[in-house]
């Protein structure tokens, strides 16, 4: 549900050397769902991995971008009769999981609304209370399933949008990749949702910044600065990705129940999990929750740890943190 290649997460660590002649660490960097990505690991022969996780990259692209008229999740939108990759109905099933688990907070059917209000792949649309009713009709994560692998819908104008799910995903699936080729020591970050494992070129377990919640894209004032070990973190917030008409901001963040931009004061949400496809989708429910609603459902979710920026009654911001993530900050 956002365009994080205006939004994102600080990588702090400098990769400047190897830790012996026989260790290298490589960097690739590039671009996928409209945002930036860089992947840094440890290729222990030396080797660089450019090309297979490039191309890696560009399938699963194929399969969860909306904006590829040729993608997976395109084909299912315009009713193509397909049995989707593995890999699209394991992030939809995850998808349906966390829809339960945040009682619809998280909603991969809200995409007729993210267009219609200028977050998506199609122009905005003039939005009035009864064409915002018109389209909460065809949303609905009940009202879409999979049956003998196929993706099969109550009524053919129900839309999916992955977007707020499928960065995270990516990220573990590169993370797998490289797993597979031996690397032990990696990092992969996708518009700032980022997965890490082992250390850096340093030794020393990867640091990852968290941005202050300012509006100017151009200022990386941080937050605060955590070590993410074996973990993954994403963070979703409303501070950059919005537009104001007659004076009012409306954020990209749309609560696929009112069907309306959501209007609260939390400023960003970053979530700490076991797997970054589960920190993508529920840093985008606690956005469309809200602060008190969202450190409820965190509470009840095993694994999860949570870092809010809010702002009070003054104005000012303020920071709600679980135990668990207050552990991992660097002092």
């Amino acid at each position: 549900m956002r365009l994080q290649i205006l939004f994102f997460i600080i990588l702090l660590s400098v990769l400047s050397g190897c830790n012996s002649s026989k260790q290298k660490y490589v960097a690739n960097n590039g671009m996928i769902y409209g945002t930036y990505y860089s992947v840094k690991y440890e290729s222990a022969n030396g080797s660089d991995l450019g090309p297979e996780i490039d191309r890696e990259l560009k399938r699963l692209s194929r399969i969860f971008s909306h904006y590829d008229k040729e993608a997976t999740i395109t084909k299912i939108n315009n009713n193509t009769d397909i049995i989707p990759e593995p890999e699209f109905i394991a992030c939809f099933q995850r998808a349906m999981e966390i829809s339960e688990l945040t009682n619809g907070a998280f909603d991969i059917t809200a995409a007729p609304l993210i267009s219609a209000w200028g977050f998506g792949p199609e122009d905005k649309q003039k939005m009035t209370a009864a064409k915002v009713d018109s389209l909460k009709q065809f949303c609905g994560y009940n009202k879409v399933k999979i049956s003998s692998n196929k993706i099969v819908k109550d009524v053919p104008e129900i839309m999916l949008n992955m977007s707020a799910i499928a960065k995270g995903y990516t990220c573990d699936l590169i993370g797998d990749l490289l797993n597979k080729k031996g690397c032990v020591n990696y990092m992969v970050d996708i518009g700032g949702e980022v997965v890490a494992s082992g250390v850096n070129s340093k030794g020393k377990t990867w640091t990852i910044g968290i941005r202050k919640p300012i509006e100017n894209p151009f200022k990386n004032e941080l937050n605060a600065a955590l070590r993410l070990e074996n973990k993954a973190m994403a963070t979703s917030g409303n501070y950059l990705n919005f537009y104001e008409e007659n004076g009012k901001k409306y954020a990209h963040t749309i609560d696929p129940k009112s069907g309306y931009p959501v209007q609260h004061s939390l400023l960003s949400a970053s979530v700490v999990a076991n797997d970054c496809m589960s920190a993508d989708a529920f840093a985008t429910a606690f956005m469309v929750l809200g602060k008190d609603l969202g450190i409820e459902i965190a509470r009840q979710v095993p694994g999860l740890e949570i870092y809010f920026i809010y702002a009070d009654e003054s104005g000012e911001n303020q920071v709600y943190m679980s135990e668990g993530f207050s552990s991992l900050l660097v002092n």
